[in-house]
């Protein structure tokens, strides 16, 4: 099957997911040819080679930002990886840009991944999926699991990792990062973040306008 793999084909898989020659025409040959059976085949790989380096030390990589049009937002990110020579790579600076418009996106996202949630905020929201009123009925059982449910849905909609992305909704940012591990041969972690929102947490004063200008003139 390999002689019939063509490398206009090769081509066309490698712009399309940013794998290696050599990766693209295995997988090719492994889907007889299917462009997307091998795409998911390189996504499986790459997965499978992300989870063998998460152990492994990252300590260079770069501090991006990402200002949103108007200037009224602004992220500030933080991704790692194992060597500067990666750090340098226009694939990972790629990376990283977009995973700061990633989160310039998703207002929600306050952590980088579900397990740096803290356990105060799990408990709180324990408590109040308990509360509701539509649970009031259910056996304890049946309860636990629907609150477990939702519980696990609200700390994925606060972590960063756990978001579809934005540019392809088919994979999660974690999904995202593994990939570009694949790709570049070294382990990659987003370490933190920070969002900023013009006027958040100011508590802006109401000037009521007629009262003003009354007591300026003396009317009221």
């Amino acid at each position: 099957m390999a002689e019939g793999i063509s490398a206009k084909l090769v081509k066309e898989l490698r712009e399309k997911t940013g794998a290696g020659m050599m990766d693209c025409k295995k997988a090719l040959v492994e889907s007889k040819g299917d462009v997307t059976k091998a795409m998911e085949w390189l996504r499986k790989k790459g997965i499978a080679s992300a989870e063998k380096k998460g152990g492994r030390l990252a300590a260079e990589g770069l501090v991006d930002s990402y200002i949103h049009t108007g200037g009224r937002l602004g992220v500030l990110v933080e991704v790692n990886c194992e060597t500067d020579f990666v750090a340098r790579r226009e694939e990972f600076q790629t990376l990283v840009r977009d995973i700061a418009m990633q989160i310039a996106a998703c207002p929600n996202v306050e952590y980088v991944k579900s397990d740096n949630i803290p356990e105060e905020i799990v408990q709180k929201e324990k408590q109040i999926e308990m509360g509701r009123e539509d649970l009031a009925k259910k056996p304890d059982k049946i309860k636990e699991k629907i609150v477990q449910g939702r519980i696990d849905k609200r700390l994925k909609e606060l972590s960063l990792l756990d978001q579809p992305y934005i540019k392809d909704q088919s994979i999660t940012v974690d999904e995202l990062v593994k990939q570009t591990i694949a790709q570049l041969g070294e382990n990659i972690q987003v370490r933190r973040f920070t969002r900023f929102s013009l006027g958040e947490g100011i508590e802006k004063q109401e000037v009521n306008f007629a009262d003003e200008v009354a007591a300026q003139t003396g009317t009221k």
